[in-house]
């Protein structure tokens, strides 16, 4: 696949055929049947390309979001889940067995530091955490039995880049897989063209679009994604973290205004970030050139989908933050509620939901104030009436 933009890559993956209808098919099947007992065989076997043999497995519905996936990240091939936790947890344990060793992002979703934190050393995985952004913090935490670098591209909630040429140097040079969580980036970052070699995404935010469904997607190679849905040992087959066709199904559809989205969400993103720092607010955005993420975010952003759509405000304190969230809920700014991607804006103290998981002392010491409030700003047509309303909302709370 060339580098050519993400959404022309997806346009040239539709399903077409002269009696289909536009969109695919939804395969309303668990199982598939065969024309001769031999012919199950060889697909059991692995010998029979491009046959369905079981949900679990594929089916043709999945497959055409996965092919859609794969495209946009730029990858050859992709595998949907029922989740984004499933699918970092299906490629982490593909990838790591007992007595291996991973290092990780400090700042990352609260979901996976539990996991990285509590559930990999009950099965003997060792796991360090690092500044991501500290190259050599990181190469100093590379170990004989390192496995994995993992990484989200804007990390939650902090929103530090990542340094992927960096990270991949790192990586490939011990023979190191790096994995990356992209799910704040969608179409803005191409991890792999800078050299990750897996992407990971909750398809629930930006690409599904629409706060109704759960799902999540792996990208990368032909032969990983073989190996997940390998019958004998293969995450993916064992585990059984299959998503569901008719959500599938939907995600694809909604997948096709990503592009569109992803403009509008930065752009207004953008347009917000600029107002609350002209405020003189302590505002984390990285397309402020203020920024100190704005230079590492330049040089790997696909520069059509701006700087992404979402911005943090350091009110201070827990309960300015809450009174602030009240205030612009009240205005019907958007809705006190976590998650993101939504057409509707949507806010949360991060220290005390997404991040909760982390221990407040790790919080602290990590930069994450008790005041933090994550905006993912919506696709609001009228922006500037937006930041009217969050304008009035921040004088109630005495913030401006």
């Amino acid at each position: 696949m060339t580098k050519t933009d993400p959404a022309t890559r997806l346009q040239f993956t539709q399903h077409s055929g002269e009696y289909d209808g536009v969109n695919p098919a939804i395969t309303d099947s668990s199982t598939f049947r065969f024309d001769s007992a031999s012919l199950m065989t060889d697909c059991f076997e692995g010998k029979l390309e491009g046959a369905f043999l079981y949900g679990r497995h594929w089916n043709p519905t999945n497959f055409e979001l996965s092919k859609a996936l794969a495209a946009i990240e730029n990858s050859e091939a992709a595998w949907v889940t029922g989740s984004g936790m499933a699918a970092i947890t299906t490629t982490i344990l593909q990838l790591c067995s007992a007595g291996d060793h991973l290092i990780t992002s400090v700042t990352t979703y609260g979901g996976t530091f539990a996991f990285f934190k509590n559930v990999l050393p009950r099965f003997k995985v060792e796991v360090t955490f690092v500044d991501i952004t500290n190259l050599e913090q990181v190469k100093a935490a590379v170990k004989p039995n390192t496995r994995v670098i993992y990484t989200e591209t804007l990390t939650n909630p902090l929103l530090k880049v990542s340094d992927l040429p960096g990270l991949a140097t790192i990586a490939h040079s011990q023979g190191i897989k790096l994995v990356v969580d992209n799910t704040f980036t969608p179409m803005v970052v191409t991890p792999i063209d800078h050299g990750a070699d897996i992407v990971v995404h909750s398809l629930t935010k930006f690409i599904n679009g629409k706060s109704d469904g759960i799902g999540g997607a792996i990208c990368g190679s032909w032969e990983f994604i073989n190996s997940l849905s390998n019958l004998n040992d293969g995450m993916a087959m064992l585990l059984g973290p299959v998503l569901e066709p008719l959500r599938a199904s939907s995600i694809h559809k909604n997948l096709f205004t990503l592009h569109l989205r992803m403009q509008q969400h930065s752009k207004n993103a953008q347009f917000i970030a600029e107002k609350l720092a002209a405020a003189k607010l302590r505002v984390t955005y990285p397309g402020l050139p203020t920024d100190s993420q704005h230079d590492m975010m330049k040089k790997l952003m696909n520069p059509a989908y701006g700087f992404g759509g979402i911005l943090s405000i350091d009110t201070g304190t827990k309960k300015l933050a809450n009174d602030l969230m009240v205030a612009m809920q009240n205005r019907e700014v958007g809705f006190i509620a976590v998650s993101l991607g939504y057409f509707k804006t949507l806010f949360s103290n991060s220290g005390t939901s997404t991040s909760s998981e982390v221990p407040t002392d790790l919080q602290h010491s990590m930069g994450l104030s008790p005041g933090l409030v994550r905006i993912a700003i919506g696709i609001d047509q009228d922006i500037e009436n937006t930041w009217g309303l969050i304008h009035a909302a921040l004088k109630e709370v005495n913030l401006i």
